[in-house]
C-alpha cells in the first residue's frame, strides 16, 4: 500500500480567502477508495453542499478504477461527507447567515488507509485581493533567490 496520498485544491487557496478547516470522513465504494489510494483524484472543480441536513460534496471526480468489473463507480458523483453534528449545525449556520462557502482543501489518507477530506469554511476573494496575493508570492520568490545566492 502506498504511503499517505495528499491530493491539494491549489485553486482554492488562490479563489477563498479561508476561515476555519474542518476534516471529514467521507463515504466511499471499494473502488473508490482504491482509485484514491492510486492518488487518482482532482477535487478542484468541487464544493459542498447541504441537503436534509447532510454535506455532501459535490462534483469530485474520482478516475474508474483500471481493475474493476460492471460494479465499478461512477467519475463524477455526490459523495456523502462524515461531521459531527454540531459542527453540521455550525457550518450550515455560518453558510445560510453570513453567506459562506465550504470548500474541499485537501484529499487525504490517514495512517489507517481511510480517506479523509479537509474542507474550509470560505469567503470568496475579490480581483484586487488575488493581484495583492499574487505580488506577495513573487517577492517571497525573489527574497528566496537572494538568500540561496548568498
Amino acid at each position: 500500500m502506498q504511503k499517505t496520498v495528499n491530493i491539494l485544491n491549489k485553486r482554492a487557496r488562490f479563489d477563498y480567502e479561508i476561515i476555519e478547516t474542518y476534516t471529514a470522513g467521507i463515504v466511499l465504494a471499494g473502488t473508490e477508495i482504491k482509485s484514491i489510494r492510486l492518488g487518482k483524484a482532482n477535487i478542484t472543480e468541487s464544493f459542498c453542499e447541504f441537503n436534509n441536513n447532510e454535506l455532501f460534496a459535490i462534483n469530485t471526480y474520482i478516475e474508474e478504477y483500471a481493475f474493476g468489473n460492471q460494479f465499478n463507480h461512477k467519475a463524477r458523483s455526490e459523495r456523502k461527507l462524515l461531521l459531527n453534528k454540531r459542527e453540521l449545525k455550525t457550518l450550515a449556520r455560518s453558510v445560510q447567515a453570513k453567506g459562506l462557502t465550504i470548500v474541499p482543501l485537501k484529499l487525504f489518507t490517514n495512517e489507517k488507509g481511510m480517506a479523509k477530506l479537509q474542507i474550509g469554511l470560505c469567503r470568496g476573494k475579490k480581483n484586487y485581493d488575488k493581484r495583492e496575493s499574487l505580488k506577495e508570492q513573487d517577492t517571497k520568490r525573489d527574497l528566496d533567490r537572494i538568500k540561496k545566492v548568498f
